[in-house]
């Protein structure tokens, strides 16, 4: 079969790779008809090479039909619709009886002391192939894959996999009262998807801010106040809060994570990660504060006292410093972590199958070959010819 692979930094391929098998009895093997481009795969494309290998295949962002079954599954059948959450997790363990199928304790990966295992997500969380592939070995065939609908296109269920339950989650840890106000640090995919949510649970106040002219005229279209980073500068925090009575919002959702603009010191760490041996660059990673916290000070400074920040961006360093006597004095909330995909499907597939509120059949700005996903991930990385969310066809 034909996969995106990693090669090295800024370096994916489309190679022919051997075709995934089953290899438990609930595996199913699923022909993949779409799958996405995430940010978070992008932090692979620049930084996070030391934890991959040359070869692995990329993606977690899936959908498609299911093609075999492991003499074991009894949910599904050859020929069923499903979406495939990025969450490798039992469904029967204590975590995913908790709603917590991110922190999965069947599959979690005590060798680095992390979470639930990732489809195409690194050493870190298990090295499993991904999904950026024309066939994927799923595990857990009877409780991990959701079954969707025949009839209504890719678009309208993709985003099951990962955007639409990592927005939502981040919109429910805010915990945005009715008629409240809520500020949005990036307007990528999950921050885009974050405002829409945000609003279709009741925020009184949407704001979105980022500093891609595409990104902010998107935002605006859907009734976010869209502010641009490189306009206000350092006045940033004044003018959300005026749109906020003064104090600043209750939540900020900060979407943007360890690559956030503003830090030339964590940026050359960073980049110095990426040219050391893989070994070092590991204990570096691990050991160290290598992230750029702009953004996650930023939120901090703007949100108002007694507020909430909600982190779904991804951090990458283990000793970041942050600003405690601020936090502490301003009384924070802070609630983080990657999204528990399977908790939030039965609030989010109505809104698939009734209408669209959400917006998501319009979502995607590209669809591409999988053939050409090289050039998507230059694209998608610079920012170029207005790319938020890029979806594959292999």
């Amino acid at each position: 079969m034909r996969a995106v692979t990693w090669h090295g930094k800024r370096d994916v391929r489309v190679d022919t790779v051997p075709d995934p098998v089953i290899r438990d009895g609930d595996d199913v093997i699923v022909r993949i008809t779409t799958t996405g481009l995430c940010g978070s795969d992008l932090h692979l494309y620049e930084i996070l090479g030391a934890f991959l290998d040359p070869g692995d295949i990329l993606g977690h962002e899936s959908m498609g039909v299911v093609e075999e079954v492991g003499p074991d599954v009894t949910a599904l059948s050859a020929g069923d619709r499903v979406v495939i959450p990025f969450n490798v997790s039992c469904g029967s363990c204590f975590m995913c009886d908790r709603g917590l199928q991110s922190q999965c304790e069947t599959t979690q990966v005590r060798e680095h002391g992390t979470g639930a295992s990732l489809f195409g997500y690194t050493k870190l969380y298990g090295q499993v192939p991904g999904g950026q592939a024309q066939y994927l070995r799923v595990p857990f065939g009877n409780s991990l894959p959701i079954p969707v609908p025949d009839g209504p296109s890719d678009d309208r269920f993709v985003y099951l996999s990962d955007v639409l339950p990592t927005a939502w989650q981040a919109v429910a840890y805010a915990a945005v009262p009715p008629g409240g106000s809520v500020a949005v640090l990036g307007l990528g995919p999950i921050g885009d998807m974050s405002c829409r949510i945000a609003a279709h649970r009741g925020a009184g106040t949407v704001i979105g801010i980022d500093l891609v002219p595409e990104r902010l005229e998107r935002a605006r279209r859907r009734g976010v106040h869209a502010l641009d980073l490189r306009e206000y500068g350092d006045d940033l925090a004044d003018a959300v809060r005026s749109l906020t009575g003064g104090r600043g919002p209750d939540a900020v959702v900060d979407a943007v994570g360890l690559e956030a603009h503003g830090s030339r010191l964590a940026a050359a760490a960073q980049g110095l990660t990426t040219h050391l041996p893989d070994s070092l660059a590991a204990a570096m990673m691990k050991r160290a504060g290598i992230d750029r916290l702009s953004a996650l000070c930023t939120a901090i400074d703007l949100v108002r006292r007694g507020g909430t920040v909600s982190v779904s961006g991804v951090y990458g360093g283990a000793l970041d410093p942050l600003p405690l006597l601020t936090m502490f004095d301003k009384q924070l909330h802070l609630r983080m972590g990657q999204a528990n995909v399977l908790r939030w499907v039965d609030d989010i597939l109505p809104l698939l199958t009734d209408g669209d509120p959400l917006g998501v059949d319009d979502f995607a700005t590209h669809r591409l070959p999988l053939e050409q996903a090289p050039e998507a991930y230059e694209m998608f990385q610079k920012k170029r010819d207005g790319a938020v969310k890029v979806l594959f066809a292999p």
